[in-house]
């Protein structure tokens, strides 16, 4: 039972410290953030397992971690609010070609950033072009292309 409480206070930490840093894609990932994400996977497996190194032990983290993902996504279907503090809002960072420093700048995302993402998107050269962009929940950001006069 040890297991599966530190199992859960685990996931609940580490829950609250993602949501606290805030979204970033994984292709704005720098070195710092690699060798920070190697260390805290490092200390939580230490946290998880404790003294018990067992394959027991294992497969009731295991388990209990995949539970309470799955019984996450169940409660966020029942009550939606739950979703969004959890996983958050789409945040508008481009509206109708105006750009909102405010939401780039909590974000942590700068106008290159954007770039990138709609050069990958839709080979948009600069953000003329661009009428919306938004910081999905799932880290992405969506493009929405001006539409040209044809």
């Amino acid at each position: 039972m040890d297991s599966v409480i530190r199992g859960a206070m685990i996931y609940l930490i580490m829950l609250v410290i993602l949501r606290i840093s805030g979204r970033r894609t994984m292709a704005q990932a720098t070195p710092f953030d690699f060798v920070l994400l190697l260390i805290v996977a490092e200390t939580t497996q230490q946290a998880l397992l404790g003294d018990d190194f067992s394959m027991t032990n294992a497969a009731v983290l295991i388990v209990t971690l995949f539970g309470i993902d799955i019984g996450l996504s169940y409660v966020k279907r029942w009550v939606p609010w739950i979703g969004d503090l959890l996983d958050g809002r789409p945040t508008l960072l481009v509206c109708n070609g105006e750009i909102d420093k405010r939401a780039l700048r909590k974000a942590r995302i700068d106008i290159s950033d954007l770039l990138v993402a709609a050069r990958k998107q839709h080979g948009i050269e600069s953000m003329a072009q661009v009428k919306h962009a938004v910081l999905e929940t799932d880290s992405g950001i969506s493009i929405i292309p001006v539409k040209s006069a044809a």
